[in-house]
């Protein structure tokens, strides 16, 4: 790449060892408009696949080639278009509940957990399960739970109807109330004000979670909090980044489907922070000629499923329009590698999976 450093158009990017199809990109569809002053992309470092993410979409292409095709998938396995369609070509199928998969069939659960109804539906079909929620999720879970035999009535931040909230929600839901905006706590009704603790999703805006966690302190003042913070580690990386090169840009375009919560918040947090507009697109053929009106620095990041030829089939569109310079805003470096699931840790052979156990990157 003419005028760019070698390396700025990869520091930041997800190492993972996917099989994703690259999209057959038109080339020159935007345009190098003059504007004022030199043009550059600055990217967020880091972005893209997080450790859940990478862990779940991995278990599928591995359950597809220990049992074959087809395996099933309840809801998407990420929230990613791309990653869905390609995982459909493999032959996954995905289904919106169990009881749509044939009895004795193999059936992934998404990296955003299920509830425990869900669990004793798939064993009274004799499904061959495979849990791939992200083992962050699964604390949270856990807290539900703990908090539940200890008592506890517990607030959990989060949005009605995503597949995560319903899930820790359906491990105790006696006990749960879901706060779905930081405007809920007005209105909220609880049994035992000196009794609560909250919990969060763990794909939400830090900013707007910290403040409901605020508002509902000041209606409560004895509410507790979890040992550590619910949102994840890769959504407040990638919030983090964009804050940082949100002053500075004239628009941000965050790569990220509709329904992926990570990447819906990245486009909030860029307005938030500065950026003179933001915009979210599954694919770069969707970005829009005048949204480069004018725009002499243009911010990128992608949400925590995205992969990352994505980010680069954007980056290729850009320098087309004449936004050769890329600079990488390096707020963070990430090498976890979470463990598989326990039945794809073994390859058919018997052999161990490097990865296995995970760890972290080499």
């Amino acid at each position: 790449m003419a005028n760019t450093e070698p390396n700025q158009r990869t520091i930041g990017a997800p190492v993972v060892s996917l099989s994703m199809p690259r999209l057959r990109r038109v080339k020159g569809r935007l345009e190098d408009r003059p504007v004022d002053g030199p043009k550059r992309v600055l990217l967020a470092a880091p972005r893209g696949y997080c450790a859940g993410v990478d862990r779940a979409v991995i278990a599928v292409e591995k359950a597809l080639a220990r049992y074959g095709a087809p395996v099933y998938v309840r809801k998407q396995i990420v929230h990613n278009l791309h990653v869905v369609q390609s995982l459909e070509k493999m032959g996954a199928i995905f289904v919106d509940e169990v009881d749509e998969v044939p009895e004795g069939a193999t059936v992934v659960f998404s990296a955003h957990g299920v509830s425990p109804a869900v669990v004793s539906d798939a064993a009274s079909r004799s499904l061959n399960t495979i849990d791939a929620t992200c083992p962050l999720v699964t604390k949270v879970h856990r807290e539900a739970v703990r908090f539940a035999r200890g008592g506890l009535e517990i607030l959990l931040i989060g949005h009605v109807g995503h597949e995560e909230v319903e899930g820790t929600f359906g491990e105790a839901p006696e006990h749960i109330t879901i706060v779905n905006s930081p405007d809920d706590v007005d209105t909220l009704e609880v049994k035992n004000p000196d009794n609560l603790v909250w919990l969060s999703q763990t794909t939400l805006s830090v900013d707007e979670t910290m403040d409901t966690v605020r508002r509902l302190r000041e209606r409560f003042p004895n509410l507790q909090d979890p040992p550590s913070d619910d949102i994840c580690y890769a959504t407040q990386n990638r919030q983090l980044a964009v804050k940082k090169l949100a002053p500075e840009c004239d628009v941000v375009i965050v790569v990220g489907s509709a329904n992926s919560s990570n990447s819906v918040r990245l486009v909030e947090v860029a307005l938030e922070y500065g950026a003179r507009a933001a915009y979210r697109v599954d694919f770069t053929d969707e970005v829009k000629q005048e949204w480069l009106e004018g725009a002499r620095t243009v911010g990128v990041s992608s949400g925590a499923s995205v992969p990352e030829d994505l980010v680069q089939d954007l980056l290729d569109d850009l320098e087309d329009a004449g936004y050769k310079d890329v600079q990488a805003v390096v707020t963070a470096e990430e090498d976890l590698v979470f463990s598989l699931p326990k039945e794809l840790r073994h390859d058919a052979d018997g052999g161990r999976d490097e990865r296995a156990l995970g760890g972290r990157r080499r």
